[in-house]
């Protein structure tokens, strides 16, 4: 059986290989992984060969297993709403909400530090594979607002929820902007109960690179969220995650 050290050396090769490149690979777990993350950040949406599926998935499979939190585990802040701290990829839910970008291949900065190359990077290639192809079927790109649904492959969740949030300039949120942000929600919300899905983690839309103020963009969260339970009568539980204590600050001002 390979070490993880020898399946990063594995996937590095047949990567380097494929995309004619070569260089040295670093004798260290976190340059080694560092390096294979960003070549899986640029690799374009292909199928990738069987035993590489299987050392990767067990690498993944090993790499992602530290530090889950299961989301049953979790105390509701009121009826059907959770709110949560810790980094999404590591939640055992049903379906967790990715903030995509209009291209909806994840992104292809190496090592960028947004929620979308996370996801890609832990989920593993297989999922830009799949969402090429849902884009290639839509044939244009994504719009503001909507949702699609995909496998979450080697994360912990089951599903992963792609919506593509507003850009905002210079924190000026106009009417639009915020509407647009609504109906990212409401489209997720809608795809998970059209799906018989129990429970959705919902990251922070559009409050990354994108631009929206963080208060007000928690705020649409919340109330939108809201409404669409209480006038669907859905039962879907709705975990509201954030990453730093600015933010948990902010949702716990509009939750509890």
């Amino acid at each position: 059986m390979m070490t993880q050290l020898q399946r990063l050396h594995f996937l590095i090769s047949y990567m380097q290989q494929e995309m004619k490149e070569k260089g040295p690979i670093p004798e260290h777990f976190d340059e080694r992984f560092a390096m294979f993350r960003g070549l899986a950040n640029r690799r374009p949406a292909r199928p990738a060969a069987g035993e590489f599926i299987d050392v990767q998935d067990a690498f993944l499979a090993e790499y992602n297993a530290a530090g889950i939190t299961d989301s049953d585990a979790l105390s509701p802040v009121a009826a059907q709403l959770y709110l949560w701290q810790g980094d999404i990829t590591t939640l055992r839910a049903e379906a967790v909400v990715n903030a995509a970008n209009p291209d909806m291949l994840g992104c292809f900065i190496p090592n960028h530090d947004c929620i979308d190359n996370i996801i890609h990077t832990k989920a593993g290639v297989e999922l830009r594979l799949e969402c090429a192809e849902l884009m290639q079927r839509q044939g244009r790109k994504e719009a503001v607002g909507r949702a699609k649904i995909t496998s979450a492959y080697n994360l912990p969740a089951e599903y992963i929820l792609h919506t593509v949030g507003p850009y905002v300039r210079e924190g000026r949120v106009t009417a639009m902007k915020a509407d647009l942000l609504r109906k990212c929600y409401t489209s997720c919300l809608s795809l998970a109960d059209e799906n018989g899905i129990r429970n959705i983690a919902f990251c922070s839309i559009s409050t990354g690179v994108f631009g929206f103020p963080k208060e007000a963009a928690a705020k649409i969260a919340v109330d939108t969220v809201r409404n669409y339970l209480e006038e669907t009568g859905s039962g879907l539980e709705v975990i509201f995650n954030v990453f730093d204590e600015e933010d948990l600050k902010i949702y716990e001002a509009h939750l509890i």
